[in-house]
Protein backbone atom coordinates (compact mmCIF):
# COMPACT_ATOMS: atom_id res chain seq x y z
CA UNK A 1 0.00 0.00 0.00
CA UNK A 2 1.18 3.50 -0.80
CA UNK A 3 1.01 6.05 2.36
CA UNK A 4 -1.37 8.73 1.45
CA UNK A 5 0.84 11.14 2.78
CA UNK A 6 3.84 10.22 0.51
CA UNK A 7 1.46 9.90 -2.59
CA UNK A 8 -0.16 13.30 -2.14
CA UNK A 9 3.31 15.11 -1.32
CA UNK A 10 4.78 13.71 -4.15
CA UNK A 11 2.05 14.91 -6.65
CA UNK A 12 2.06 17.87 -5.15
CA UNK A 13 6.14 18.16 -5.88
CA UNK A 14 5.35 16.96 -9.79
CA UNK A 15 3.26 19.72 -10.22
CA UNK A 16 5.22 22.48 -8.50
CA UNK A 17 8.34 21.00 -11.06
CA UNK A 18 6.21 21.50 -14.34
CA UNK A 19 4.82 24.91 -12.94
CA UNK A 20 8.26 25.70 -12.01
CA UNK A 21 9.14 25.55 -15.63
CA UNK A 22 6.22 28.08 -16.65
CA UNK A 23 7.05 30.58 -14.23
CA UNK A 24 10.75 30.23 -15.48
CA UNK A 25 10.00 31.47 -18.74
CA UNK A 26 7.47 34.08 -17.60
CA UNK A 27 10.46 35.95 -16.07
CA UNK A 28 12.71 35.25 -18.42
CA UNK A 29 15.20 31.84 -16.91
CA UNK A 30 15.97 28.83 -18.46
CA UNK A 31 13.33 26.03 -17.70
CA UNK A 32 16.06 23.14 -17.54
CA UNK A 33 18.16 25.09 -15.17
CA UNK A 34 15.00 26.07 -13.21
CA UNK A 35 14.15 22.20 -13.17
CA UNK A 36 17.42 21.11 -12.35
CA UNK A 37 18.15 23.65 -9.65
CA UNK A 38 13.98 22.20 -8.06
CA UNK A 39 15.89 18.14 -8.30
CA UNK A 40 18.80 19.32 -6.43
CA UNK A 41 16.66 20.88 -4.04
CA UNK A 42 14.28 18.26 -3.62
CA UNK A 43 16.90 15.54 -3.24
CA UNK A 44 19.05 17.54 -0.60
CA UNK A 45 15.73 18.17 1.43
CA UNK A 46 14.30 14.59 1.64
CA UNK A 47 17.92 13.19 2.01
CA UNK A 48 18.40 15.52 4.77
CA UNK A 49 14.75 14.75 6.03
CA UNK A 50 15.06 10.45 6.16
CA UNK A 51 18.42 10.67 8.01
CA UNK A 52 17.14 12.80 10.56
CA UNK A 53 14.33 10.32 10.67
CA UNK A 54 16.11 6.96 10.86
CA UNK A 55 18.56 8.47 13.70
CA UNK A 56 16.18 9.64 15.77
CA UNK A 57 13.94 6.29 15.76
CA UNK A 58 17.20 3.87 15.24
CA UNK A 59 16.40 2.05 17.80
CA UNK A 60 13.03 1.14 16.84
CA UNK A 61 13.72 0.69 13.33
CA UNK A 62 16.66 -1.87 14.17
CA UNK A 63 13.86 -3.51 15.96
CA UNK A 64 11.58 -3.56 13.27
CA UNK A 65 12.97 -3.04 10.28
CA UNK A 66 9.30 -3.29 8.45
CA UNK A 67 8.92 0.28 10.11
CA UNK A 68 11.15 2.13 7.38
CA UNK A 69 8.22 1.51 4.72
CA UNK A 70 6.09 3.89 6.82
CA UNK A 71 8.81 6.71 7.13
CA UNK A 72 7.28 8.30 3.91
CA UNK A 73 4.07 9.25 5.91
CA UNK A 74 5.77 11.00 8.54
CA UNK A 75 5.84 14.95 9.44
CA UNK A 76 7.00 16.77 11.71
CA UNK A 77 7.68 20.47 12.03
CA UNK A 78 11.38 20.35 13.02
CA UNK A 79 11.41 18.14 9.77
CA UNK A 80 9.79 20.63 7.87
CA UNK A 81 12.28 23.03 8.94
CA UNK A 82 15.38 20.94 8.81
CA UNK A 83 14.34 20.19 4.80
CA UNK A 84 13.23 23.21 3.45
CA UNK A 85 16.93 25.06 4.97
CA UNK A 86 18.88 21.45 2.95
CA UNK A 87 16.73 22.40 -0.17
CA UNK A 88 16.93 26.43 0.56
CA UNK A 89 20.94 26.33 0.66
CA UNK A 90 21.16 23.97 -2.05
CA UNK A 91 19.48 25.65 -4.42
CA UNK A 92 21.00 28.70 -3.41
CA UNK A 93 24.78 26.90 -4.11
CA UNK A 94 23.24 25.54 -7.62
CA UNK A 95 21.77 28.74 -8.47
CA UNK A 96 25.17 30.81 -7.81
CA UNK A 97 27.17 28.09 -9.72
CA UNK A 98 24.73 28.77 -12.53
CA UNK A 99 24.63 32.89 -12.30
CA UNK A 100 21.51 32.51 -12.27
CA UNK A 101 19.24 35.80 -10.91
CA UNK A 102 18.79 35.27 -7.39
CA UNK A 103 15.53 37.47 -7.33
CA UNK A 104 14.15 36.57 -10.60
CA UNK A 105 14.69 32.64 -9.31
CA UNK A 106 13.07 33.11 -5.95
CA UNK A 107 9.58 35.20 -8.32
CA UNK A 108 9.75 32.28 -10.32
CA UNK A 109 10.15 29.65 -7.11
CA UNK A 110 7.42 30.86 -5.59
CA UNK A 111 3.91 29.72 -6.68
CA UNK A 112 5.58 26.54 -6.77
CA UNK A 113 6.41 26.19 -3.44
CA UNK A 114 3.06 27.18 -2.46
CA UNK A 115 1.41 24.54 -4.29
CA UNK A 116 3.55 21.79 -3.01
CA UNK A 117 3.03 23.07 0.01
CA UNK A 118 -0.51 22.76 -0.63
CA UNK A 119 -0.67 18.97 -1.66
CA UNK A 120 1.42 18.52 1.34
CA UNK A 121 -0.79 19.71 3.71
CA UNK A 122 -3.52 17.68 2.22
CA UNK A 123 -1.48 14.47 2.56
CA UNK A 124 -0.93 15.64 6.22
CA UNK A 125 -4.67 15.21 6.81
CA UNK A 126 -4.89 11.33 4.96
CA UNK A 127 -1.86 10.71 7.28
CA UNK A 128 -2.98 12.50 10.67
CA UNK A 129 -0.16 14.24 11.01
CA UNK A 130 0.10 17.75 12.05
CA UNK A 131 -3.65 17.26 13.56
CA UNK A 132 -5.74 19.96 14.77
CA UNK A 133 -7.43 21.00 17.85
CA UNK A 134 -10.64 18.97 19.32
CA UNK A 135 -14.20 20.87 17.87
CA UNK A 136 -17.23 19.82 17.67
CA UNK A 137 -17.87 21.60 14.10
CA UNK A 138 -19.48 19.44 11.51
CA UNK A 139 -16.43 19.31 9.05
CA UNK A 140 -14.32 17.39 11.98
CA UNK A 141 -12.44 15.01 10.86
CA UNK A 142 -11.50 11.82 13.35
CA UNK A 143 -8.86 9.47 12.98
CA UNK A 144 -8.89 5.61 14.27
CA UNK A 145 -5.99 4.20 12.40
CA UNK A 146 -3.16 2.91 14.95
CA UNK A 147 0.12 3.56 12.79
CA UNK A 148 -1.31 7.57 13.10
CA UNK A 149 -1.03 7.51 16.44
CA UNK A 150 2.14 5.87 16.35
CA UNK A 151 4.46 7.81 14.15
CA UNK A 152 2.57 11.22 14.29
CA UNK A 153 0.96 11.07 18.24
CA UNK A 154 -2.35 11.64 16.58
CA UNK A 155 -4.97 10.69 18.87
CA UNK A 156 -7.75 8.55 17.97
CA UNK A 157 -11.63 8.81 18.12
CA UNK A 158 -11.77 12.34 18.51
CA UNK A 159 -13.12 14.58 16.36
CA UNK A 160 -10.32 17.31 15.11
CA UNK A 161 -10.15 20.45 13.32
CA UNK A 162 -9.11 19.41 9.85
CA UNK A 163 -6.20 22.25 10.04
CA UNK A 164 -4.26 20.80 7.44
CA UNK A 165 -7.27 21.91 4.83
CA UNK A 166 -7.37 24.84 6.17
CA UNK A 167 -3.24 25.32 5.45
CA UNK A 168 -3.70 23.91 1.92
CA UNK A 169 -6.46 25.52 1.04
CA UNK A 170 -4.75 29.44 2.32
CA UNK A 171 -1.86 27.93 0.29
CA UNK A 172 -3.56 26.83 -2.96
CA UNK A 173 -4.94 30.30 -2.85
CA UNK A 174 -1.29 32.09 -2.32
CA UNK A 175 -0.04 29.96 -5.24
CA UNK A 176 -2.91 31.44 -7.83
CA UNK A 177 -2.74 34.67 -6.40
CA UNK A 178 1.05 34.38 -7.41
CA UNK A 179 0.82 33.13 -10.46
CA UNK A 180 -1.90 35.83 -11.32
CA UNK A 181 0.90 38.16 -10.07
CA UNK A 182 3.96 36.90 -11.83
CA UNK A 183 3.60 38.97 -15.19
CA UNK A 184 2.88 41.72 -13.96
CA UNK A 185 5.37 42.59 -11.30
CA UNK A 186 6.71 45.61 -11.08
CA UNK A 187 10.23 44.47 -9.82
CA UNK A 188 12.63 41.05 -9.21
CA UNK A 189 11.66 40.16 -6.23
CA UNK A 190 8.52 41.72 -5.38
CA UNK A 191 6.68 38.39 -5.81
CA UNK A 192 9.24 36.20 -3.80
CA UNK A 193 8.68 38.84 -1.00
CA UNK A 194 4.89 38.64 -1.24
CA UNK A 195 5.67 34.57 -1.20
CA UNK A 196 7.52 34.78 2.02
CA UNK A 197 4.80 37.06 3.50
CA UNK A 198 1.57 35.49 2.73
CA UNK A 199 3.21 31.78 3.86
CA UNK A 200 4.36 33.03 7.17
CA UNK A 201 0.67 34.43 7.52
CA UNK A 202 -0.73 31.40 6.44
CA UNK A 203 1.70 29.30 9.04
CA UNK A 204 1.22 31.72 11.64
CA UNK A 205 -3.00 31.68 11.21
CA UNK A 206 -3.45 28.41 10.83
CA UNK A 207 -1.65 27.19 14.05
CA UNK A 208 -4.32 28.88 16.06
CA UNK A 209 -6.03 25.67 15.40
CA UNK A 210 -3.28 22.87 15.44
CA UNK A 211 -2.88 21.03 18.52
CA UNK A 212 0.43 22.03 20.22
CA UNK A 213 2.23 18.31 21.42
CA UNK A 214 5.66 18.12 20.38
CA UNK A 215 5.49 22.13 18.83
CA UNK A 216 7.55 23.89 21.13
CA UNK A 217 5.23 25.91 23.19
CA UNK A 218 6.62 29.62 23.92
CA UNK A 219 5.90 32.07 25.95
CA UNK A 220 3.32 29.83 28.49
CA UNK A 221 1.43 28.91 25.56
CA UNK A 222 1.08 32.16 23.61
CA UNK A 223 3.22 30.78 20.83
CA UNK A 224 4.52 27.95 19.22
CA UNK A 225 7.61 26.56 17.42
CA UNK A 226 5.81 27.36 13.93
CA UNK A 227 4.54 30.44 14.54
CA UNK A 228 7.83 31.58 15.30
CA UNK A 229 9.23 30.69 12.19
CA UNK A 230 6.37 32.04 10.56
CA UNK A 231 6.87 35.59 12.32
CA UNK A 232 10.87 35.71 11.15
CA UNK A 233 9.49 34.77 7.42
CA UNK A 234 7.25 37.48 7.53
CA UNK A 235 9.76 39.77 8.38
CA UNK A 236 11.65 38.55 6.06
CA UNK A 237 9.42 39.16 3.08
CA UNK A 238 8.60 42.71 4.55
CA UNK A 239 12.20 43.21 4.12
CA UNK A 240 12.29 41.97 0.72
CA UNK A 241 9.12 44.33 -0.32
CA UNK A 242 10.77 47.29 1.65
CA UNK A 243 13.78 46.98 -0.23
CA UNK A 244 12.24 46.59 -3.88
CA UNK A 245 9.91 50.14 -2.84
CA UNK A 246 12.92 51.79 -1.58
CA UNK A 247 14.61 50.46 -5.08
CA UNK A 248 11.90 52.21 -6.83
CA UNK A 249 11.46 55.35 -4.95
CA UNK A 250 15.52 56.10 -5.41
CA UNK A 251 14.90 55.37 -9.37
CA UNK A 252 12.10 57.70 -9.57
CA UNK A 253 14.03 60.15 -7.98
CA UNK A 254 17.18 59.86 -9.48
CA UNK A 255 15.12 59.36 -12.69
Amino acid sequence: MIPAYGALAALGVVLALFLAQRTARVVGLDAGQMWNLCVVALFAALVVQRLLLVAANWNELRAHPAWMLGLAMIHHPLLAAVGALAGAGSALVYARGKRMPLRNTMDALAAPLALGMAFEQLGALMAGSEYGTETQMRWAVTYTDPTAARWSGTPLDVALHPVQAYAALAFLTLSIFLIVWLPARRQQGDVAGMGIVGIGFAIFMTELWRDTEGRGVILGGALDGPQIAAILMVLCGGVVLLDRAERRNDEAVHG
